[in-house]
């Protein structure tokens, strides 16, 4: 009987304007019901299929009326199962009360249909403040269903340990309720999936023992989706910044001497003596760059069931939010202040090299922007070794990208569905100290791009690059989510499919 197919159904409670069609929204990757800023916005429970499992269980979601005059509610409940009571409730609510029946009928459904209550609760309440609560568990006590508290409405994204202390209130304001048995934080705006499986095993550990082993299933199918969606967007990442890293323009016109010497004499002199085509060729690649961004970004965004398109200024306040902090080359650092002051002694060694790379420059105790940084000659190497020259990205500049992409992926995973249109918001701080474990990648990201500038290598630089991205990344959730591990197995999906036992044909 445990490998059996199984029909599971979960119901989305609370009072009315927590937040019920929000998390749904976020939960099932699509639109469903209406949300509003009011009361009694959900006037109908109505089921939405949540997840199947390769061996046909199938986990629905019921989202449900709010909870308005609790009291009164509870009290008609315990009416109903009398004759006086069942008239009132059946005749006088339903033609005269219409909110007020529908929230009779919803908690009917989810006593007859449901196998586990989720309880929404608005975490922007104190618990002390939020005195309906106390009514409402005893009304789904009456349900006679295992009850999972979530926490929603958390407001900004804080770290964990803020959020494990908001959640130790609640369990300890509540904790005379036996019907509760467990309890997390799972915001419809600003979660991460991989706390959605912390759902998961919750949900899998209260069902009855029968039921066990298809909640099993299914979370490991959860699992399997989320991290197909993770390698795929590692893939997206990669790929951005390999063409990056190949990206390069030819100098027209003149040989890379002559260009260099212009350059220069340009920024000594104040004197144009052949810049234009330097400036040309920066603004070309620039504009690639941009697009680039914009596109990666806009695959993240279909690939986690979001709506909407990255807008230019999301990308320019993304990268606005990077802070970069560490010590500076004091070669590269004094070329960078001569050429900005306008003093070009000292460059006539560094042009011998056949190269320029100002790239550090541009970092030093700043801000990177999108646009900010593009306009900053540092931004690039030029190479020598062709009649007309060509210039390219430099590392630094490089590994800057891979924050800014980093952050770009953050602020996706997070984005919750029932909020809306992506909208790029401000960056958490422990988002920035989360990726100060980039530093220890920098070797094998110099590799890479080692491999793009020597190789011009585009298959194996994106290999490399992937492989970096995905563990990196890996940590910078664990980082984030201690507690998650499980939901970054290292599993394949075909791994996982093959450790959950099938039902037979």
């Amino acid at each position: 009987m445990s490998a059996a197919p199984a029909q599971l159904a979960v119901g989305l409670v609370s009072h009315t304007n927590a937040g019920k069609t929000t998390l749904a929204r976020t939960l099932l990757r699509r639109d469903i019901g209406e949300v509003g800023d009011r009361a009694h916005v959900t006037e109908v429970a109505e089921r939405h299929v949540l997840i199947e499992s390769p061996q046909r269980d199938v986990l629905s979601l019921w989202d449900t009326p709010g909870f308005g005059d609790s009291v009164r509610l509870y009290k008609r409940l315990l009416q109903s199962e009398q004759p006086v009571g069942w008239v009132l409730s059946q005749v006088w609510d339903r033609f005269l009360d219409r909110p007020f029946y529908s929230g009779q009928q919803a908690l009917r459904s989810a006593r007859e249909a449901c196998d586990v209550i989720l309880y929404v609760i608005n975490a922007s309440e104190l618990p002390e403040e939020a005195r309906y609560v106390d009514v409402e568990l005893k009304i789904l006590a009456w349900v006679g269903k295992p009850v999972i508290l979530v926490l929603n409405q958390l407001g900004p994204a804080r770290s964990q340990a803020r959020t494990e202390s908001e959640l130790a209130l609640w369990r300890a304001h509540l904790a005379g309720h036996s019907c509760i048995r467990g309890a997390l934080s799972l915001d419809a705006f600003g979660r991460a999936w991989v706390q959605e499986d912390h759902l998961f095993a919750q949900l899998e550990a209260v069902l009855p023992a029968e039921l066990q082993p298809a909640g099993a299933r299914l979370r490991a199918a959860w699992r399997a989706r989320n991290l197909d969606v993770f390698e795929r967007s590692m893939g997206v990442l990669a790929r951005q910044l390999t063409n990056l890293a190949l990206d390069e323009e030819s100098l027209q016109g003149t040989d890379v001497a002559a260009k260099l010497r212009g350059w220069v004499g340009n920024v000594a002199t104040g004197r144009d003596r052949g810049s234009v085509e330097l400036a040309r060729a920066h603004d070309v690649m620039a504009q690639r760059l941009v697009e680039a961004a914009r596109s990666a970004m806009d695959e993240l965004i279909t690939l986690h069931g979001l709506a909407g398109r990255t807008a230019a200024d999301q990308l320019q306040q993304l990268a606005r939010e990077l802070t970069v902090e560490r010590p500076a080359d004091e070669h590269k650092a004094g070329l960078w202040g001569g050429l900005i002051s306008g003093a070009a002694g000292g460059i006539a060694a560094d042009l011998a090299t056949g190269g320029l790379s100002f790239g550090a420059g541009a970092l030093i105790g700043g801000v990177l922007g999108a646009m900010g940084a593009l306009g900053a000659v540092s931004a690039y190497n030029m190479a020598r070794g062709r009649e007309n020259g060509r210039v390219r990205w430099s590392s630094d500049l490089l590994n800057a990208r891979v924050a800014t992409a980093l952050l770009g992926y953050l602020a996706v995973a997070h984005f919750g569905r029932g909020r809306g249109e992506f909208v790029q918001g401000a960056v958490p701080d422990h988002w920035q100290a989360a990726l100060a474990v980039i530093a220890r990648y920098k070797p094998r990201l110099e590799e890479a791009w080692t491999i793009a500038h020597e190789q011009s290598n585009a298959a194996e630089t994106e290999r490399q690059l992937r492989r970096t991205l995905t563990e990196l990344t890996r940590e910078v959730l664990l980082t984030l989510y201690p507690d998650c591990a499980a939901a970054l197995s290292g599993e394949s999906n075909a791994e996982l499919a093959e450790r959950v036992p099938r039902p037979p044909l």
